[in-house]
């Protein structure tokens, strides 16, 4: 009774499949609409006590946008080094598209965070993962809009606070690239790159407890 139309089934699951952190965009400006439904999409997030933790600050100007392609490659080329034997590796893929894409993002966790216990009390980094909902939500109805998303994670956290004058117990946790794109990449980039390849999903779910302990 409860089950969607099954035109509407497969196409949840088609955005699930074809979802992809992309790297790749086309300059073309995304407009004030769409903008507000993807921004709408995350926040209808589920959130753990329903606190709804995520903050998303656009980046307007094109000096600020600049400063953050600079903060990501340093942060970039300190990866790359701590990646020893694959650092030359690493430092051939693009990894963002922050002067490319048409609207940047950075997701952020709220200041005041400690006044909500409920759902926290022992597992307080539950803000995060209601956070990283809100941004699978965003991507999921990106990809769904024609529109790719990439979520870059290389960078300082402190910096990029002091940046964009993020308070005193606030957490940027996401630069978020969205734009128009030629093609989604046919799979993960990295995968396609052969850095890493997708595990079986049999290997990783388990049974009443986790294999090989007594």
């Amino acid at each position: 009774m409860n089950r969607y139309p099954q035109a509407d089934i497969d196409a949840i699951y088609r955005a699930i499949r074809e979802r992809r952190d992309m790297r790749h965009f086309l300059p073309d400006p995304i407009d004030s609409e769409t903008m507000r439904r993807l921004l709408a999409a995350a926040h209808f997030a589920p959130s753990v006590g329903f606190m709804q933790p995520w903050r998303f600050i656009r980046i307007r100007s094109a000096e600020l946008r600049g400063q953050l392609h600079a903060l990501v490659e340093q942060e970039r080329i300190q990866t790359a080094r701590a990646l020893g034997e694959r650092e030359d590796e690493f430092m051939k893929l693009k990894v963002e598209g922050l002067l490319d894409c048409g609207e940047v993002l950075v997701a952020a966790l709220m200041d005041g965070r400690e006044r909500h216990v409920f759902g926290r009390r022992t597992l307080p980094e539950m803000d995060l993962a209601s956070v990283a909902c809100a941004i699978q939500n965003m991507w999921l109805a990106a990809r769904a809009e024609g529109l790719g998303l990439g979520w870059v994670s290389i960078f300082d956290p402190a910096k990029l606070a002091a940046l964009l004058a993020i308070p005193a117990g606030a957490r940027p946790v996401a630069i978020l690239c969205i734009g128009h794109v030629e093609a989604f990449y046919e799979k993960p980039m990295l995968e396609q790159e052969n850095w890493a390849r997708r595990q079986n999903l049999a290997d990783l779910v388990y049974d009443d407890r986790w294999p090989g302990q007594a």
